[in-house]
Parts: C-alpha cells; structure tokens; sequence
C-alpha cells in the first residue's frame, strides 16, 4: 500500500484528502504540527506527498525546494492560487505535479495514480554498498563509471540484492531465471554466478557472494 504524506492547514480539506485517498486505497498521513514542516516530511518514508502552497509561516515553494536539495519523493503542489507564476514556479523547483482548489477528486486520483505509474514503469535503481544497480541498462554505476553486465549477470544480481542477508537456494535463482523467459540450467547458473563475481571484483566488491554448500548463495 503506497504511503501519502497530506500537508495542508486546512483541517476540513486536510480531513476530506485523507479519506478520499484511504478509501481508494493509500495508506494516508495528514500533518497536523506546521511548526517544523520539513522536518516533519523528512522524518518518515512516503511514496507521495500533497503540499499546500500556502501555509502558516512557511511558503510550499520554499518548502518544496528544500526538501528537494535531499528528496527525490514525488510531490503533487495544491493551491487555492490560479496564478500560472506559481505553476511554474512550483514545476522548476521539483513538482511533479500542481493542482489547483477546489479540486476534482477523480482528477486528483488520476494525477496520483500516473505518478505511480510512471514512477513503476522508469528504471528502478537498487543500492548496495558502494554501488548502484541499474536494471533497465544492465549496469552496475561507481562513482559515475559505468560496468556493463550480462542481463543474466543482472538479474541474479538484483535477485541477490533484493533478498540481501538471506541464502537464496539455486533452484529458486533458476526459477526466477527461467520466469524471465530463458530457461537455466545449473551449470549455466553456475558460470553466469562465477562471471558476476568477477564483475564484482571491478567495482571492489570481492567475496560478497558467498557460497552456501549444497543449498544456494549468500549476499553479505
């Protein structure tokens, strides 16, 4: 269930986002303190956030700025304002989107759920100690070089990665491979694991694959 961040002063608004956005399925906050707002929306993960432009003390474009100097969670701007100067000013600072009130609900819902959608659709980018795993490129990136892999070489990488700290038995590995349409056996599995920690070594991340006898691998 995707997590919605609601910052509006607003109580009624704020109360009739909340259970707009529940009712069709988030898992829905509303901000309730304006004392320390970007504080507040740093202080938990969220899939989405709905800033108000207009609040107490602080302005949302400022807001928004801030928070995306160390944020990259998508924001939906919502304003009472139908000055086109906010629109933009709101976009150049990192909106993904701007909404103006009274708003229509299927709208707002429709804006949410392309976010999301595009959100799901772009590359995702898996972190693992010093380096990041681009799957959509098969390339593993350190300190902006790029390391070309194998899609196999990538797929049992981003397998490892998501069950990190877990012994991932062969057949399971095979079976996720296979599912991807290619069919792998266990020698095939075992060279492709073989040519990944060589990749591995190039981006020193020596022995970070380990060997479980008899059952599977393990990523440290």
């Amino acid at each position: 269930m995707k997590r919605i961040l609601v910052v509006e002063d607003d109580q009624v608004l704020r109360e009739e986002l909340i259970k707009l956005l529940n009712s069709n399925q988030y898992d829905t906050f509303g901000l309730t303190d304006f004392s320390n707002i970007l504080e507040s929306m740093l202080a938990n993960p969220y899939d989405l956030i709905l800033l108000d432009i207009n609040l107490p003390l602080f302005n949302g474009e400022q807001i928004l700025k801030d928070y995306r100097s160390v944020s990259n969670t998508p924001i939906i701007m919502v304003t009472s304002s139908m000055n086109v100067s906010d629109e933009v000013l709101s976009m150049s600072y990192g909106a993904d989107d701007y909404i103006t009130k009274p708003y229509n609900p299927t709208l707002l819902l429709l804006r949410i759920e392309a976010i999301f959608k595009r959100i799901d659709k772009s590359y995702s980018v898996f972190n693992y100690e010093t380096v990041r795993l681009i799957p959509d490129r098969c390339v593993i990136e350190k300190d902006n070089e790029c390391y070309y892999l194998t899609r196999n070489e990538m797929l049992i990488f981003k397998y490892l990665i998501m069950h990190r700290g877990v012994i991932v038995k062969r057949e399971d590995l095979m079976r996720y491979l296979w599912d991807s349409e290619e069919f792998i056996d266990d020698n095939t599995l075992s060279v492709n694991i073989s040519r990944l920690r060589s990749k591995l070594v190039d981006v020193s991340l020596e022995n970070v694959i380990v060997t479980k006898k008899g059952i599977g691998y393990l990523l440290k």
